[in-house]
């Protein structure tokens, strides 16, 4: 399955593409930043993030689409840009016609590196550790975007016991928003981890520690 993870950002929002196979290997597909001038307004800096999104996502063609989620602040005003940012991804997500997952920081934090407390550094060694890179990829947004997809890839629970083309229930707690169908990717995944979880199977990546 191929994921793409968002980390909104109104001077640098962090684009991340992953693939993930049926046991949870990851490898990376595309990553990098979209940024927009400080000098312009608002609405048209949300354009040139708008427009960068559905550059990656037409070029990148992913299955999904997982957002963290933005949480209230002591800065109310980076507050308010960031969920501006978070609201024009999802536009860009639900005009490409793809599910959308929302996961917390705690649980990308978590997925990545087992703890929902860890610092920026930890998560940004263990995305490097977990894709196989030499180093975690700069600027720290751009790190981020891929732990957002790998938490979606290991932690998402949309697609798990969903029978094949049926719609998906909405949720704000990484389930996915409604689709009319599954695609044979998205199928095959399901079937995986329905799989894994009857077996106990468990992912490689996470056996090593």
């Amino acid at each position: 399955m191929r994921v793409m993870g968002i980390d909104p950002g109104l001077t640098r929002c962090g684009l991340g593409v992953i693939d993930v196979d049926p046991s949870r290997r990851a490898t990376l597909v595309h990553v990098g930043v979209a940024r927009s001038d400080k000098d312009l307004a608002t609405h048209f800096r949300l354009t040139a993030i708008a427009d960068a999104i559905d550059a990656v996502i037409e070029r990148h063609r992913p299955e999904v689409v997982a957002i963290e989620r933005v949480f209230a602040q002591d800065n109310l005003q980076s507050v308010t840009t960031t969920m501006q940012v978070m609201g024009a991804a999802m536009a860009c997500v639900g005009r490409a016609g793809l599910p959308l997952a929302v996961h917390t920081p705690s649980e990308v934090k978590s997925a990545v590196s087992g703890n929902g407390n860890a610092g920026k550094a930890q998560v940004q060694t263990m995305v490097a550790r977990i894709l196989g890179l030499a180093e975690a990829p700069r600027p720290a947004d751009a790190a981020d975007s891929l732990a957002i997809a790998i938490c979606h890839a290991w932690r998402g629970t949309g697609l798990l016991g969903a029978p094949a083309d049926s719609s998906i229930a909405v949720s704000l707690s990484g389930r996915l928003t409604a689709r009319t169908e599954m695609t044979p990717a998205q199928r095959a995944w399901a079937q995986a981890q329905a799989a894994q979880r009857r077996t106990g199977a468990v992912d490689p990546a996470r056996r090593r520690g």
